[in-house]
């Protein structure tokens, strides 16, 4: 069963973080924690939320550690007296529902060198960024962290980028996932038949039916989408078990890539 997912009202910028390409920020809420807050008007807009949301909540399900994940309100007064005009901008663009991610005071950058990941656990995060066509885990960008000696994943914004191309949807669920020869993790990653094993078991039609359901109204209606919310949520998960059934061929276009590291 689908943890729920509380929603916030944000009640104070505290500080940009200007390493993310869509100007992500710390915030805080009205229930007095910090979030990262992903904003509906930075440069990817919803999709990248969808992303997000699609790709945090299916890794949670695999038992990965991830923050807790809300959805945050951002009041139309918000922002105006915030002095940096790039961020008063991005601040007016986003009024309504965004998303937060529990920030994770204390921890550090993830470095496989520095603490060797599992086989399991690498192999089982190559797969499913294989699965979801998430670009960014790189080892310029790993977006993992360190905190409480544990791995915690952040930022599947870079996901599922069928959605834009839409009318192509079909083409893309079946293609190989080229650009896992950059992930960080690939060299560790020995044991990518059991992952596929592990995740044909853990994505249910229930879990991805689920999780689709989850994508709010709110982003959904907007001039990004000619469909209806439920005619865009269903399409998701279309995607999604359609790119479950092709996990053979983004499989073996890892371990090809992986065989080219050895």
């Amino acid at each position: 069963m689908l943890p729920e997912i509380r929603t916030v009202k944000v009640t104070r910028y505290v500080t940009p973080l200007r390493e993310g390409g869509s100007l992500p920020a710390i915030a805080e809420a009205d229930d007095g924690f910090l979030y990262v807050l992903k904003f509906r008007g930075a440069g990817q807009g919803i999709k990248a939320l969808i992303s997000e949301l699609i790709g945090t909540e299916l890794a949670r399900a695999a038992g990965f550690k991830i923050p807790e994940l809300v959805f945050a309100e951002l009041d139309e007064a918000f922002g105006r007296t915030e002095p940096d005009e790039e961020i008063q901008d991005l601040l007016k663009s986003s009024q309504g529902l965004n998303l937060g991610l529990h920030y994770l005071s204390g921890s550090i950058t993830f470095d496989p060198v520095v603490v060797t990941p599992s086989a399991e656990f690498a192999s089982r995060l190559v797969w499913l960024d294989a699965f979801l066509t998430n670009v960014d885990r790189t080892i310029k960008n790993t977006n993992m962290l360190w905190w409480n000696k544990a791995v915690w994943l952040i930022d599947f914004g870079a996901s599922l980028y069928f959605h834009h191309n839409w009318d192509n949807r079909n083409d893309q669920a079946s293609k190989p996932f080229v650009q896992i020869k950059d992930h960080v993790l690939l060299p560790w990653a020995t044991e990518l038949e059991s992952a596929d094993s592990f995740f044909h078991e853990v994505l249910s039609e229930e879990l991805i039916n689920g999780v689709s359901s989850t994508i709010p109204d709110a982003w959904l209606l907007n001039s990004e989408f000619s469909e209806s919310p439920d005619e865009i949520r269903a399409i998701y998960a279309e995607f999604l078990r359609s790119r479950l059934t092709y996990s053979k061929t983004f499989l073996k276009t890892a371990q090809d890539a992986r065989l080219t590291l050895v």
